[in-house]
């Protein structure tokens, strides 16, 4: 038995997740929101649970991390993909590798692209895919080191590959959508569906998004504890 909860932040449109394991009651978060940091000490609490470990997909432009604040107040291990450096990072992933708490396997997908250091948390019969596959959509690619190709790549080969069935939890959605499939993605995104790697390039290249409303301080509030250390 299991427990599960996804949290809803409105003002990024931001999704944290709490995975639990019921027998054992260890917990994990994938990433938490400051604003949910209050509501996830109160889940422990009232589900009398041990958090174990604070999962971080990547570092995160139009959200702050209580990662930090909630290591200090639990104890829990912080977890970063290899390419992020930071203060409060205990452990460092990497594609294939496995992250264990209580009875339950958590297994990281490198998902690179929208950032360099990008992962995705595959548990179970879900995938935690950050902003690299949204609903209906993908993370942008136009800065802090983002590459179209790179992510169409992760997308296709490392998540595209996975049973249709496989529920798909991003960390964000902006129409209020709480889960997709990977069958879904496959085939109705309208960034990806039938789309060739370049024609995938081409599209992105051409969005012109505006800015995350919280970037001017999203960023640097995140890098006080995940300092983005590109690799060559």
């Amino acid at each position: 038995m299991t427990h599960f909860r996804q949290l809803f932040e409105a003002l990024s449109s931001s999704y944290t997740y709490l995975l639990a394991d019921a027998e054992t009651r260890d917990a994990v978060v994938i990433d938490a929101v400051r604003e949910q940091g209050a509501t996830v000490l109160a889940w422990l609490d009232e589900l009398n649970l041990a958090l174990s470990h604070l999962l971080e997909t990547h570092v995160h432009e139009n959200r702050v991390t209580v990662a930090a604040d909630l290591k200090a107040r639990t104890g829990a291990r912080v977890v970063l993909p290899e390419e992020v450096s930071a203060a409060c990072a205990d452990v460092k992933v990497r594609h294939a590798d496995k992250i264990v708490f209580g009875n339950e396997v958590i297994r990281v997908l490198g998902t690179p692209g929208h950032t360099p250091g990008c992962v995705s948390y595959l548990w179970r019969d879900r995938v935690f895919t950050g902003d690299a596959l949204l609903i209906g959509g993908c993370g942008r690619t136009d800065f802090r080191g983002g590459d179209a190709g790179t992510l169409y790549n992760s997308i296709t080969c490392r998540l595209f590959v996975l049973p249709g069935e496989t529920l798909v939890y991003p960390a964000h959605d902006y129409r209020g959508r709480t889960v997709s499939t990977i069958a879904e993605e496959r085939e109705r995104n309208p960034r990806l569906a039938g789309k060739s790697r370049d024609e995938f390039i081409t599209l992105m290249s051409k969005l012109d998004l505006p800015r995350p409303a919280q970037v001017h301080s999203a960023v640097p509030a995140n890098r006080r504890h995940q300092d983005v250390r590109h690799a060559a």
